[in-house]
């Protein structure tokens, strides 16, 4: 991280910015969904494009494109020349086509947006306070199944997106073994159970879950033809009647499952599964870990995503640095035996039973 101390001027700027930040992004989404980013980028082989002549292919008011460029300009989301023509910078052009800014800037702006105004409530309540934009839950999971749909598709868009570029290499991991039996915990949609069974002709998996969400992640595993494989176990970890988890599961997988919890709610999940386990079970626990990023703007990001967990996943959790996963992991009962990265963002702690 940076460590070098900014001007008084340069601190004064920044300190703009971040009072005006919701002006700038809410303009950035405008400029997208309106496709004036696009036409800009689509025509600057052409020579560069003006107001009217944008207004003219858009049918949009030359007024509305004008505010919208000229706090673009200041943002150095566009440039423009003496002759009044506009062209798209690079920060412009990952604004509107770099897959994981896209993904970020739809999962603030379709699920965060509205509810982080409740932030402060929510830090003081401990509780998700930014959710009743949704729905009346205690957490976000219990309403995933019935979301707006396109609150939905940035969520998961979102929640598969970092999961998805390691998934073939994590997935290897998972089955280098050649587990009998495995216990997907947080089965989400089913994809990976539906990998597992692709990639292992004979493995069965059991997915725990709760309710709305297992049965969208068995209807996807019916359609794939692999319901004789996989089988949904229902599961409310937050439960006051703790349910016991069944013995016999050669490896036990979470993939950003954990980070959805509080330190206390962790170890009594990890507590549970190792009571579970046997000595020659697995507890795979595949995170994006604070203390792990190669990058500030990963680190950045994942700190974000916190305040994502305060206001509308449950109130209490975050995501983690490795160390706290590790202390846990020590009283739950359980020993590190690999500690592995994945792809550009991902660890997988790989434990045994004591």
């Amino acid at each position: 991280m940076k460590t070098k101390q900014l001007s008084a001027l340069e601190s004064l700027e920044k300190a703009q910015e971040i009072a005006f930040a919701p002006f700038v992004f809410q303009a950035t989404v405008a400029l997208k969904e309106l496709k004036i980013l696009d036409y800009i980028f689509n025509h600057r082989k052409n020579g560069k494009t003006t107001i009217p002549e944008i207004s003219n292919a858009l049918n949009i008011s030359e007024y509305g494109i004008g505010v919208l460029l000229e706090i673009a300009e200041s943002s150095d989301i566009v440039i423009k020349n003496e002759q009044n023509q506009y062209e798209i910078t690079k920060t412009g052009y990952f604004l509107n086509a770099h897959e994981t800014v896209n993904v970020n800037l739809n999962f603030t702006n379709d699920v965060c947006y509205k509810g982080l105004s409740h932030l402060k409530d929510s830090i003081v309540n401990g509780k998700p306070e930014g959710l009743k934009e949704f729905g009346n839950w205690n957490t976000i999971y219990e309403g995933l199944s019935v979301l707006p749909k396109k609150v939905a598709t940035s969520w998961f868009e979102f929640d598969h997106h970092y999961s998805d570029a390691a998934f073939d290499e994590a997935l290897k991991i998972v089955l280098k073994n050649n587990p009998k039996t495995i216990y997907d915990v947080g089965g989400n949609t089913g994809k990976f159970a539906i990998a597992a069974c692709k990639t292992n002709e004979s493995v069965k998996v059991t997915m725990f879950d709760l309710r709305g969400q297992l049965n969208i992640a068995l209807k996807n595993i019916k359609k794939e033809g692999f319901e004789n494989r996989v089988k949904g176990f229902e599961i409310d970890w937050l439960a006051k009647e703790h349910v016991e988890i069944p013995k016999g599961a050669d490896a036990i997988w979470m993939s950003q499952f954990l980070d959805c919890f509080s330190d206390e709610e962790i170890l009594s999940i990890l507590t549970r599964l190792a009571t579970s386990m046997n000595e020659n079970t697995e507890l795979l626990i595949m995170e994006t870990f604070t203390d792990r990023q190669q990058f500030d703007n990963a680190k950045f990001a994942l700190e974000a995503t916190s305040l994502y967990f305060t206001v509308f996943a449950n109130g209490n959790s975050k995501m983690y640095p490795a160390k706290v996963f590790l202390e846990l992991i020590d009283k739950a009962g359980l020993k590190l035996v690999d500690d592995l990265k994945v792809g550009d963002y991902h660890t997988i702690l790989k434990c045994k039973k004591k």
